[in-house]
C-alpha cells in the first residue's frame, strides 16, 4: 500500500474526510519537517486540525513512514584547501614599523666547504677573517611602507571605477542610439539622397528626358491652343465667302477653300466626338484626373430608378396632410421640452463671475477663434503683458521660480521670449523639460508653427525611442527621462544656456532627481539660468528648496462659473452623477 493511500485511510478514520490532495499535503508536510515534534507543531499553525493524542500518534507513524532528505556533506577539493590554507597564513602575518623595517637584514648563507674550512683550518680562517667578513657582509631590504601601498591600491581603484563609469556611460548612450529614431537626420539623409539622384538622372538621362518632355509640351500646348486655331479657321471661311462671294476663283483657291472646311468639319466631329467618350465610355480614375472630368452618368439612367420613383410616390401618397405648409409658423403652439428618464433636477443658487475685463463684449464664435492670426493668439495670452518685466527678472537672478495657471502661456511663450533676448546667440540652446511625452511632441510643433519654423530644425523634441533634433536646434523640448541622459554625454550642460523644468508641481521621480542635479550645475555654472514652472501651491517649497529663490507670479484668467444644487437628495449619488453627467452632455453645447 502507498503512503498516500494509508494516509487518506487514516484521515477517514479519525477526521471522517478524505481527499488525494489533503493527502499529499499531510506527505509534503511531513517530508519537509525535521522531526516528528516539527511536524506536528507545524500541523498545529496550519489551524486546520484540532491536534489530540491520535493525531499525534498518527503524526509520528507519517513522519517515519516518509523518507526525509539527508544534507549532504561536501567534500573539499585540493583546490579549496590549499585556498583555505593561504588564508590561514594570511591571518598570521602582522604588518612592521618603519624602524624594524630598516634595520632588518638577511643573512648570507655558507656554503659547505665552508663550514669544511672552518672545522680543519681555523687559523687559516682567523687569518682570512676580515676579508671574508667584508665578503659576508649583510645586504640591507629596502622596505616599503604600508601607507605607501595603500594610497597606490586608492588610486588604482579609483581609476578602475572611472574606467568603468564611462564604459558604462558608452554602452548606455550606443543602446539608446540603436534604438531611437532619428527622424531629422533621416529627412536630411533622404534629400541628401534624393539631390544626389537628381543630378545623376540630370547629366547621365538627359537625352531621355528632354524628348518625352518635348512631346508632353506638345500635347498641352495642343489642347491649349485647339479652340484658337478652331475659331480662326472658321473666321477665315466667314471672310473669304463674304469677300470672294461673286469673284471667279481658281482651281488652286477652292482646292484651298475646300480643304479648310474639310480640316473645320474634322475637328468639330473630333470634339463631339470627345463629348460622347465622356458620356458613353468608362476610364478609371487617375490621381492627377478627377472622374468628374472624364465620366458623367445621367440622372435618369441610374440603376433601379425607376423602382426608386414608384416608391417615392407611393410614400408621398400615403402621407396625407391638410392645411398649409405655413400654418405652423402662423399658429404657434406651445412646444414642450423632451422628457428625459431618471432626470435630476438642477437649482441655481450662486453664479462667480469671471475676471475678464471687457464684459461687455459679446462671446466669440468657435469659427470665429479659429480665424484669429496667431499673432493675435499670442497677444491675448495673460502672460503677454508681462514679457519684459519676466526677461528683466531672468536676467537679474539666475534661478527663478515662475507661478502661473494652466492656459498661461509658460510653455509656449518663455522660450520665445528668451530667443528674442539672445539667449541662443553663440550656438546656445535653451532647453524645456516636460513630464509626459505627447506634450513635448505637440508643445513643439506649436512653438514651430508660431516661429515659422520647420520642426526639426531650429525647434525640436526629444523623447524615448524618437530624436526629432538636428545641429540647428536651438529650442529643445524633452522628457524629464531625456535629460537625465544628457548629464551622461554632458555632465555640465555647457551648450544649453537656459533650463525650463516644466509642470514641476507633478513631482514625478525624474523631476526630483532633476532638482538636485541643475542646483548643483548652478553653483558652479553662474552663467547658466534656471527657471522652474509651478502651480500656485507648490511655488513657496520650490523657493525654499532653492535656496530662497525669487518667485514671478503670472495671473490667469477666471471664466464665470455657475453653481446648481439638487432640489432633493439623491439615494444613489454615484448613479446620479452619471446621469448628471450624461443630463449635461446632452442639454448644454
Amino acid at each position: 500500500m502507498s503512503v498516500e493511500k494509508w494516509v487518506s485511510e487514516k484521515l477517514f478514520d479519525l477526521l471522517g474526510i478524505s481527499d488525494k490532495y489533503i493527502a499529499q499535503y499531510f506527505v509534503g508536510l511531513a517530508g519537509k519537517s525535521s522531526s516528528a515534534d516539527d511536524f506536528v507543531f507545524r500541523l498545529k499553525e496550519t489551524g486546520t486540525v484540532e491536534v489530540d493524542d491520535n493525531i499525534i500518534g498518527f503524526t509520528k507513524e507519517l513522519w517515519n513512514k516518509v523518507p526525509h532528505k539527508k544534507k549532504a556533506v561536501k567534500s573539499l577539493t585540493t583546490e579549496q584547501q590549499s585556498q583555505l590554507e593561504l588564508e590561514r597564513k594570511n591571518q598570521t602575518f602582522q604588518l612592521l614599523s618603519d624602524g624594524d623595517d630598516d634595520d632588518y637584514e638577511i643573512p648570507t648563507k655558507k656554503t659547505k666547504k665552508e663550514n669544511k674550512r672552518q672545522k680543519h683550518l681555523r687559523k687559516k680562517q682567523e687569518s682570512d677573517s676580515s676579508s671574508e667578513s667584508e665578503k659576508d657582509e649583510p645586504v640591507q631590504k629596502r622596505g616599503r611602507s604600508p601607507s605607501a601601498s595603500d594610497s597606490d591600491d586608492v588610486e588604482k581603484e579609483r581609476l578602475h571605477d572611472l574606467q568603468e563609469r564611462d564604459e558604462f556611460a558608452n554602452r548606455l548612450k550606443d543602446k539608446d542610439k540603436e534604438k531611437t529614431r532619428n527622424i531629422a537626420s533621416k529627412s536630411e539623409q533622404r534629400a541628401y539622397e534624393e539631390a544626389k539622384k537628381r543630378l545623376q538622372m540630370e547629366t547621365e538621362d538627359r537625352k531621355k528626358i528632354i524628348p518625352e518632355i518635348r512631346k508632353k509640351s506638345r500635347r498641352d500646348y495642343l489642347k491649349k491652343r485647339r479652340a484658337d486655331k478652331i475659331y480662326d479657321l472658321e473666321g477665315d471661311l466667314v471672310d473669304e465667302e463674304f469677300l470672294f462671294k461673286d469673284v471667279k476663283l481658281s482651281k488652286r483657291e477652292k482646292q484651298n477653300i475646300e480643304y479648310k472646311k474639310k480640316v473645320l468639319k474634322l475637328a468639330s466631329e473630333h470634339l463631339k466626338a470627345g463629348e460622347i467618350e465622356k458620356v458613353n465610355r468608362y476610364y478609371m480614375p487617375k490621381d492627377d484626373v478627377k472622374p468628374e472630368d472624364r465620366y458623367v452618368e445621367d440622372e435618369m439612367e441610374k440603376g433601379n430608378y425607376e423602382q426608386k420613383r414608384w416608391e417615392e410616390e407611393q410614400l408621398h401618397a400615403a402621407t396625407l396632410k391638410f392645411g398649409a405648409k405655413d400654418a405652423k409658423k402662423k399658429n404657434k403652439v406651445k412646444e414642450y421640452d423632451v422628457i428625459m428618464e431618471e432626470e435630476i433636477e438642477f437649482v441655481q443658487t450662486l453664479k462667480m463671475p469671471g475676471s475678464n475685463k471687457d464684459t461687455d463684449m459679446p462671446e466669440m464664435d468657435v469659427k470665429k477663434s479659429k480665424k484669429m492670426s496667431i499673432e493675435e493668439t499670442k497677444k491675448s495670452l495673460p502672460i503677454y503683458p508681462f514679457k519684459q518685466d519676466l526677461i528683466d527678472a531672468i536676467a537679474e537672478h539666475q534661478i527663478l521660480i515662475i507661478e502661473g495657471e494652466t492656459g498661461s502661456g509658460k510653455t509656449t511663450q518663455i522660450p520665445q521670449y528668451l530667443h528674442d533676448a539672445g539667449y541662443t546667440d553663440n550656438g546656445m540652446k535653451i532647453g524645456c523639460t516636460q513630464p509626459r511625452r505627447v506634450a513635448a511632441m505637440s508643445v513643439a510643433a506649436r512653438v514651430g508653427q508660431e516661429m515659422n519654423w520647420k520642426l526639426g530644425n531650429e525647434v525640436g523634441y526629444s523623447i524615448r525611442f524618437e530624436d526629432c533634433t538636428s545641429e540647428r536646434t536651438i529650442l529643445k523640448y524633452m522628457t524629464d527621462g531625456m535629460l537625465l541622459r544628457e548629464f551622461l554625454s554632458e555632465p555640465d550642460l555647457q551648450s544649453y544656456s537656459v533650463l525650463i523644468i516644466d509642470e514641476a508641481h507633478e513631482r514625478t521621480l525624474h523631476t526630483d532627481v532633476l532638482f538636485g542635479l541643475v542646483k548643483d550645475i548652478t553653483r558652479f555654472r553662474p552663467d547658466l539660468k534656471l527657471l522652474i514652472s509651478s502651480a500656485t501651491l507648490d511655488a513657496q517649497k520650490f523657493s525654499e528648496f532653492f535656496d530662497d529663490a525669487p518667485i514671478f507670479r503670472i495671473p490667469g484668467r477666471r471664466f464665470p462659473v455657475h453653481i446648481y444644487y439638487t432640489k432633493a437628495p439623491e439615494a444613489d449619488y454615484i448613479d446620479a452623477a452619471v446621469v448628471s453627467v450624461l443630463q449635461i452632455h446632452v442639454t448644454q453645447p
